[in-house]
């Protein structure tokens, strides 16, 4: 029996305008990410024969030690993308008065990635990245107020512009490293991660707790394949720095 009767009633439109949304979003692409350790960037010419290979992903067997910590770095702070993610929704569906707080800190992650990459493409570049990424998390706020609302112009507008900011992301990422971070890659990689995202959202906010906690662990999967395929492409881009 739920325990939280008023909470779910007030869901019901924000759960039918979710569930409009996962059903007209086009089926999700598979991103085949590499699932071990990124690159080795050893300059070698049969590292740059197994780049060609696999069209930007290296299927590497070895790391050096400035390989680790940045490949653990990249990492963590995707992680914390994902994580802050889950609690912002779980915050803003229990109604609760920690979401402001969850908000902030999810907010910083954003911040936290775009100075990660500074050393590598500057200042400038780092803070564009940050600025796409500060979108991406508020217009999912507004997706989820707009629903909550009911009101379902304003969510499938603000859809349209999330996933649009998804494909900018990646076509951000992909001028920036166009050999090693392919366009359709990025792109599909950040699609997926919108569309996950989306399921853990409707779940949560159902009450279909196992079913978020489903959804969250292919998140989290995801978003390390994700995070490996941006270090092993700085590590193909910069092998002197490492």
């Amino acid at each position: 029996m739920d325990s939280h009767p008023h909470r779910r009633r007030r869901l019901i439109p924000l759960l039918g305008v979710l569930a409009g949304a996962l059903l007209i979003v086009p089926a999700v692409v598979v991103y085949n990410a590499p699932t071990n350790a990124p690159a080795n960037a050893a300059v070698t010419a049969s590292y740059t024969e197994s780049v060609d290979q696999h069209h930007g992903h290296v299927d590497a067997r070895a790391l050096n030690q400035k390989q680790v910590v940045f490949h653990d770095q990249m990492r963590k702070l995707w992680e914390d993308h994902v994580t802050w993610t889950k609690l912002a929704i779980v915050t803003f569906a229990d109604g609760s008065a920690g979401f402001d707080a969850t908000a902030a800190r999810l907010l910083q992650n954003q911040t936290d990635i775009g100075d990660a990459i500074k050393p590598f493409y500057g200042a400038a570049p780092g803070n564009r990245l940050t600025a796409l990424l500060h979108d991406h998390i508020t217009i999912a706020v507004e997706l989820l107020q707009d629903a909550k609302a009911g009101d379902t112009a304003a969510f499938d507008a603000a859809n349209t512009r999330w996933y649009a900011n998804a494909n900018d992301i990646a076509d951000f990422l992909s001028a920036a490293n166009p050999r090693f971070w392919p366009q359709a890659t990025m792109r599909a990689a950040m699609k997926t991660h919108l569309d996950q995202t989306l399921a853990e959202a409707v779940a949560e906010l159902g009450a279909d707790y196992p079913g978020s906690v489903t959804a969250y662990d292919a998140i989290h999967l995801h978003i390390l394949d994700m995070a490996d395929l941006l270090s092993s492409g700085i590590f193909g881009q910069f092998p002197g720095r490492f």
